[in-house]
């Protein structure tokens, strides 16, 4: 029997191989192209160079100081508003009670009135034993009616005194509250300013921290360099002054006696200083060596912003602390201190003297001599001597 022919269709072999190589190929290359477009848009971003990083630090510390005079001034307006609402209602508290005593008074002429009654005068003329009684009984009543009128019109005095007192003490409890909100806004912004520039400084690594704190000597070393050469020039200008001031007494001692008497009033200068500085000079000194002397004695304690001593101050804490001890009250920020006193030149500072910096002034130090100051600097730092040159300076001020 012959063999039937298959009638099943030969299969036809796809090939898959081809396509998919392809597929992964261009998979392949748009990854690279992507990687290579977001390598090119998005490069990382550089470190700042040290200075950068120094001059933000600096930055940062100085607007915390700016603050921290903000936050001084708003707390010394509270404490003072304060003090006066506190006197206010002390005030209402008594006038109340004037008023208490003034409607007790008037309670008791209601009473009395209300037992006796009202009894018109006729009847009154008619009822007395004699005409002589009862005018003496009218003048009784007379002055018992001025009486009344006059503890009624003392309670309405003390009623107007009262509502206006307490009036003032509402408007002043307002501005209390807004002083308090100016001080949480303040103190706010002095630990918001102090957190960035703690968080700046905790990136940097150890080496990048050695280098940081190489330029802080670098500038240090520069600062003392101008604060010598100042030195050095007081120095010279005063053994100038001193060599003038002999060579005056000796021309005066060999004059006449109408010059000589002119000579021994020139004779009383020297122990005054600089020129300017003549006539209080010896008191400003004694003052200045107290001034001094309790600052040296701070050399050491930790600055706080806000705080006025004794164990830690701000800059303005400690120069206020400071001339207390030489009988002088100054204000509780830089902004207000630099308003006291006689401003002087940096090339005439004296020993005493309020050194500030920046141009929204928001540091000062006190002035010792020899282009050196001492003052608190900044968080992290303690009270120390300085040059006057380590920051920018404003202006100077000789408070007394």
């Amino acid at each position: 029997m012959p063999v039937l022919a298959s009638h099943r269709k030969p299969r036809t072999k796809v090939r898959t191989t081809t396509p998919a190589v392809g597929f992964t190929t261009a998979a392949l290359a748009s990854v690279t192209l992507l990687s290579t477009q977001s390598a090119t848009a998005a490069p990382a971003e550089p470190k700042p160079a040290m200075e950068e990083v120094q001059k933000k630090v600096d930055e940062l510390y100085r607007q915390a100081g700016s603050a921290t005079q903000q936050y001084n001034r708003a707390k010394s307006a509270s404490t003072a508003q304060r003090t006066k609402v506190d006197t206010l209602l002390s005030d209402v508290a008594k006038r109340t009670e004037k008023i208490n005593e003034a409607r007790r008074e008037l309670g008791a002429y209601a009473a009395e009135q209300y037992r006796t009654g009202g009894i018109a005068p006729t009847a009154t003329f008619f009822l007395a034993d004699d005409p002589q009684a009862y005018f003496d009984q009218s003048r009784m009543m007379s002055r018992s009616t001025e009486r009344q009128q006059k503890a009624v019109d003392d309670f309405r005095t003390q009623q107007a005194a009262a509502s206006k007192k307490r009036a003032e003490a509402v408007q002043s409890l307002e501005k209390l509250t807004g002083t308090q909100t100016a001080l949480r806004s303040s103190k706010q912004n002095v630990q918001t300013k102090l957190t960035e520039a703690r968080s700046l400084l905790a990136r940097l690594t150890a080496e990048e921290k050695a280098r940081l704190a190489e330029l802080e000597r670098k500038k240090e070393a520069e600062a003392k360099e101008k604060a010598d050469k100042l030195a050095r020039r007081q120095a010279a200008e005063a053994k100038e002054r001193e060599e003038a001031e002999k060579k005056a007494r000796e021309e005066a001692a060999k004059g006449p006696g109408g010059d000589s008497g002119s000579g021994s009033g020139t004779g009383t200068s020297p122990g005054t200083g600089t020129g300017t500085g003549t006539g209080a000079g010896g008191s400003y000194a004694a003052k200045a060596e107290k001034v001094l002397a309790f600052a040296r004695a701070q050399i050491g304690k930790p600055y706080v912003w806000g705080a006025s001593g004794p164990s830690s101050y701000d800059c303005s804490g400690l120069t206020q602390a400071a001339w207390r001890e030489a009988g002088v009250t100054l204000p509780r920020t830089t902004w207000d201190q630099v308003e006291v006193g006689t401003r002087v030149a940096t090339s005439d500072l004296q020993p005493g003297d309020l050194v500030f910096f920046y141009d929204d002034i928001s540091h000062v130090g006190i002035y010792k001599g020899d282009g050196m100051m001492i003052h608190a600097p900044k968080p992290g730092a303690n009270v120390r001597e300085e040059s006057i040159y380590y920051m920018p300076i404003y202006g100077s001020v000789r408070p007394a």
